[in-house]
């Protein structure tokens, strides 16, 4: 999978149902996708965004060349963003200190390292075993460019994968056969919808994993995820 910037709370189901990740991002970087922004409750209506400014966002780089234009300035300005959560969401302090974490531990100014620091972190908060490889740090013999749905099938074998397992809404992607020569089950992991109060504001589904957490106590969260379903 690209790596998110704090994505909705399917990926992290995904990544609990899995025992290895590979951080996909040796393509085509995509400007103003799932990487460098997602949604939070707004203040007065509906959501808004919070967005990672790049010093280099065009589709001519690739994923893992991506830079972060300034991460000091980007997190006071998330923390801006989230502050409206303090006085109604229960766990606004705890999540607050984790989007403080996620930017001080990332040593860089690179988009995936600091994506990657924030899978790690909510994962560790939520109690699931994150273990993940990168993609362009694997040496793997891969050709420049292939259609979406063939990435999966060719990097799951070159490591030597027994099954995989995809987010059930990109079903229309693959060919099993793609999966099936190679010796590997094709899964897609389906989740109930998680619909939570939110006082004092209207409910908006598929929200960042962060708005999941300001209502939330982790272990139901935990629990919600374990009961995502694999279907083969």
């Amino acid at each position: 999978m690209q790596p998110y910037f704090f994505p909705y709370i399917g990926y992290y189901a995904l990544i609990a149902h899995t025992d290895e990740w590979v951080v996909f991002d040796i393509t085509q970087y995509t400007p103003k996708s799932w990487m460098s922004r997602n949604r939070i409750l707004h203040p007065n209506h509906g959501w808004n965004y919070i967005t990672v400014p790049l010093s280099n966002s065009s589709i001519s780089i690739k994923t893992f060349e991506a830079k972060v234009l300034d991460k000091e300035a980007t997190l006071k300005k998330i923390l801006g963003k989230i502050s409206h959560y303090r006085k109604k969401a229960p766990y606004f302090s705890k999540i607050e200190e984790l989007v403080y974490t996620v930017f001080v531990s990332t040593s860089s100014d690179s988009l995936v390292e600091l994506n990657i620091n924030s899978l790690k972190v909510i994962c560790n908060y939520l109690g699931i075993e994150f273990n993940y490889k990168i993609c362009s740090e694997l040496n793997l013999n891969l050709p420049q460019s292939m259609p979406p749905g063939k990435w999966a099938p060719t990097i799951s074998g070159m490591l030597g994968a027994s099954n995989y397992i995809n987010p059930i809404g990109g079903r229309h992607l693959f060919d099993s056969a793609d999966f099936e020569n190679k010796g590997i089950m094709l899964g897609f992991l389906e989740m109930n919808p998680f619909i939570y109060e939110t006082p004092s504001y209207p409910f908006e589904v598929g929200l960042s994993i962060l708005d999941v957490l300001m209502w939330n106590e982790p272990e139901k969260v935990r629990y919600v995820i374990s009961e995502a379903r694999i279907i083969y």
